[in-house]
């Protein structure tokens, strides 16, 4: 009966993460809340969390509570152009793609960008640089740049190619949930922040081959932190 609850209890985590209901480095309930919603157990609770540890959707941080992590795109999605994303080559893979990708966008959109596109980049930014201490809407608002600067391209192809990619193109390593409201990640976002900036001003310059090269630079430089924040693993 028991490991009847557990299993019920991590297909429905299982299902809220996948799903976005709990977004990536968003707080899960707390063993209280979920042992009154679903009648369980805190052992039944506490089993749920470890299986979900071991399929890395889920990381706990001690005295903090458990976050969710960004899952790996779905196999029954055949659209999405990824696959699966799980490991640290998957995610380099997936890094080449998206400078490919977002190289020619940015350059596109400082050729063919409108002044309301211009006005959600800003947005975005501003959202972003304010989500410190808040993992999860960093990289909500981190999404949301990237999807507007494609958007912005003028190339449907190129929209949809980010745009289906989703938020599982930001990766959330385990590391960025232990520093949350850190120092070092306050260094951090300061840094992607003005990497956004360089691409933005070069966007609304007009200039392609400026906003070309500070795309480039940005995504090189996330994945150099990215292979840093994962222990190179």
């Amino acid at each position: 009966m028991k490991q009847n609850l557990t299993t019920a209890l991590v297909d429905d985590l299982r299902r809220r993460i996948i799903d976005g209901a709990i977004a990536p480095g968003e707080k899960l309930p707390s063993e209280n809340t979920l042992i009154a919603e679903h009648g369980v157990s805190r052992t039944v609770v506490r089993e749920a969390i470890t299986r979900l540890q071991a399929e890395g959707l889920v990381h706990t941080r001690r005295g903090a509570g458990s976050f969710a992590l960004t899952p790996p795109a779905v196999d029954a999605q055949p659209q999405h152009p990824v696959g699966q994303v799980r490991t640290l080559e998957e995610r380099r893979h997936l890094m080449e793609y998206r400078v490919g990708i977002e190289t020619e966008a940015a350059a596109l959109a400082a050729r063919r960008h409108t002044d309301s596109q211009m006005a959600m980049l800003r947005s975005a930014l501003d959202a972003f640089t304010r989500s410190e201490g808040n993992p999860a809407a960093a990289l909500r608002h981190d999404f949301d740049f990237h999807r507007t600067v494609a958007e912005a391209s003028g190339n449907p192809y190129l929209a949809n190619a980010i745009g289906s990619l989703g938020p599982v193109m930001i990766a959330m390593p385990r590391h960025r949930l232990d520093t949350s409201g850190t120092k070092a990640e306050a260094v951090r976002l300061a840094q992607v922040s003005a990497e956004h900036d360089a691409v933005l001003a070069a966007i609304e310059a007009g200039d392609a081959q400026a906003a070309a090269a500070a795309m480039r630079t940005h995504l090189i430089n996330s994945k150099r932190r990215l292979e840093q924040e994962s222990g190179g693993r």
